[in-house]
């Protein structure tokens, strides 16, 4: 699946903001407004939170405009850039670490699990312009799928349905649903077994 462009910086920002283009914002001030209030809120009233309080956590979470499913785990040591690009369905969990980094909307599916210390990258630079404007990309985190402790997902790679990405593993293209990746870059390994077909 091609990546899901959902923002270029250099068609947001004017190129007169500053002289030299590495100086130039990459949002606007609204949404460096809107992320310092965030900042301070996860400060003061999410990250000190008790662990077992998922739903404290989800309501701050909401407040900021994420969409929640019901029974979602995050925990306090997670991290979110934006929570009005956070959709998630039932049952997904953040564990102490993790990182999502979604200047785009991303999406993650019924029981999806990021684990401690995973890092899930929503967005890059555009090398290639000397402006170096930032790029965010739409992502999907499939039902069921599983980003291992200190896993890292690159800028639009889409996981597929129960996919598994292992132990630190770096992802770099799509993964395919239902099967279990490793490695830098992480390859297919095996298979997994669907056990969602016997519930449909």
């Amino acid at each position: 699946m091609a990546k899901q462009l959902h923002y270029n910086a250099a068609e947001h920002i004017a190129a007169d903001t500053a002289e030299d283009p590495y100086l130039r914002p990459a949002f606007s001030i609204q949404n460096r407004i809107m992320r310092l209030t965030w900042n301070i809120c996860w400060l003061l009233l999410y990250r000190i939170s008790p662990r077992p309080f998922h739903s404290w956590r989800s309501m701050l979470l909401r407040l900021f405009g994420a969409q929640m499913g019901p029974n979602c785990h995050f925990y306090p040591g997670s991290k979110i850039w934006a929570p009005w690009n956070l959709i998630c369905a039932d049952q997904v969990t953040a564990g102490d670490g993790a990182e999502i980094y979604n200047p785009a909307p991303m999406h993650f599916g019924s029981h999806a699990i990021v684990s401690q210390g995973a890092y899930i990258c929503g967005a890059t630079h555009d090398f290639d312009d000397r402006a170096f404007p930032l790029l965010a990309y739409s992502m999907v985190i499939g039902s069921y799928a599983w980003i291992c402790a200190r896993a890292c997902v690159g800028p639009g790679v889409q996981v597929g349905e129960g996919a598994v990405l292992g132990l630190a593993s770096v992802a770099s293209r799509d993964l395919e649903p239902w099967t279990v990746y490793a490695g830098a870059p992480a390859v297919k390994v095996k298979d997994r077994k669907q056990f969602l077909q016997n519930e449909r």
